[in-house]
């Protein structure tokens, strides 16, 4: 047992965890010069970690949608449990605060010298760096309901249309504010979420929630999703973003944008029963390469016309890029991996793709998931079990709070 002169002299718990992390090493590997060689090795593998850069929550737009995708994710809906405005309000204040000190590495809130007290901060992430965490905030058309505020409501932000095959489930659907942690280390996008969620706890319940993972790779490949297949190749360019990303109308979401999420069951034990040359087929690409069919390069432009040697359309008319290709819309795809273990029915990976993206207006993703909802032959291998739309509110500003824009 402590004694009491330990418990009463002045220490913060950050100090404390750092002198007994200290003793700990020194126990261990003795005080000499082998502890400070592999300090100093420990060191230098954190700088080469690219997750070591700071990404500022201020800015124009949130981050977490154009900035570098990061390779894990997670992934948080929430319901009021309040219909008080002024309590919502801080809620958002308490957390652009949250999510500054997050971002920069920091606890959340210094721990005081009372250590009977719960700590401020959870403490997942002591002592790692930030590894390039971004937090996204939006919010679904039933959040503007519950707190009266149905004057603010847009025209294009409504809930989205029942698609063709969907087998929506209840526990994926749903929500009035969703948070997105985004991190090169899974632990650190955990604890940011668990912080927010822990301050605002006495007035929002947790709806539903998913972690995602992107192979590391070398940073510069499209990563793979769970059949094998390159995802998320075409995408809008940094020019773009203007024409398909950012909300520009003159309201409270100018300058955000809206996320669409679908939780996309893969049936893995059926896919790896099918033929190569019938999944390529099934994706309208080369699996090694990633290009499409009758194509070299990966980044080659789609030829919807070419023909094989066979006289026979190289790209398939149900094959899911061509499908997507003529939806003729443009969305910025942001999809991470799960898998979350065995599904209990089934006796199968209970594993897909947590797809993301954003884009300016609702119907760009409702023209091309329409589209392949009717006939798009990868419906033989997944399911859509969750789905959701929410409005992420522009950029904070130094001294503003999130969605201020909203509230004013």
């Amino acid at each position: 047992m402590m004694s009491d002169n330990f418990l009463n002299k002045k220490m913060s718990r950050r100090e404390f965890l750092k002198k007994a992390g200290i003793g700990g090493a020194g126990l261990a590997i003795g005080a000499s010069a082998a502890s400070a060689f592999f300090t100093d090795k420990a060191d230098k593998a954190h700088k080469t970690i690219e997750g070591k850069q700071e990404i500022s929550f201020y800015g124009k737009h949130q981050s977490g949608i154009t900035t570098p995708v990061q390779s894990n994710c997670y992934f948080m809906v929430l319901e009021l449990t309040t219909a008080e405005k002024a309590t919502v309000i801080q809620i958002f204040k308490d957390w652009t605060d949250y999510s500054h000190s997050l971002m920069s590495g920091k606890v959340v809130k210094e721990e005081g010298d009372n250590l009977y007290l719960p700590p401020n901060d959870t403490g997942e992430a002591l002592e790692l760096n930030p590894y390039r965490l971004t937090l996204t905030f939006g919010i679904a058309p039933s959040f503007l309901d519950k707190l009266g505020l149905e004057d603010k409501k847009l025209p294009e932000f409504k809930d989205l249309p029942a698609f063709p095959r969907d087998q929506l489930k209840e526990n994926y659907t749903g929500g009035d504010i969703v948070i997105q942690a985004c991190a090169d280390d899974a632990q650190v996008a955990f604890h940011a979420v668990h912080n927010l969620v822990r301050k605002a706890r006495s007035h929002v319940s947790m709806k539903w929630s998913q972690s995602g993972f992107l192979p590391l790779g070398d940073g510069k490949s499209t990563p793979r999703n769970l059949f094998g297949f390159k995802d998320g190749t075409v995408n809008p360019k940094k020019d773009e973003w203007d024409d398909f990303v950012w909300c520009n109308q003159t309201n409270w979401l100018k300058g955000g944008t809206y996320l669409i999420v679908r939780r996309v069951a893969m049936f893995l034990e059926t896919w790896d029963r099918t033929s190569l040359g019938e999944q390529e087929k099934t994706f309208g690409r080369h699996r090694d390469s990633g290009a499409y069919l009758g194509q070299k390069d990966e980044f080659d432009e789609i030829d919807l016309e070419k023909k094989n040697e066979d006289g026979e359309l190289a790209i398939p008319v149900d094959a899911h890029v061509r499908l997507a290709k003529e939806a003729n819309q443009t969305i910025l795809r942001r999809a991470f991996s799960y898998a979350s273990g065995i599904n209990e029915v089934t006796g199968q990976f209970d594993a897909g793709l947590l797809f993301i993206c954003f884009q300016k207006d609702p119907v760009q993703f409702i023209d091309i998931q329409m589209k392949l909802g009717n006939e798009d032959k990868l419906n033989e291998y997944i399911t859509h079990v969750g789905s959701g739309l929410f409005a992420c509110f522009p950029g904070v500003k130094e001294g503003e709070y999130l969605g201020q824009s909203l509230f004013e």
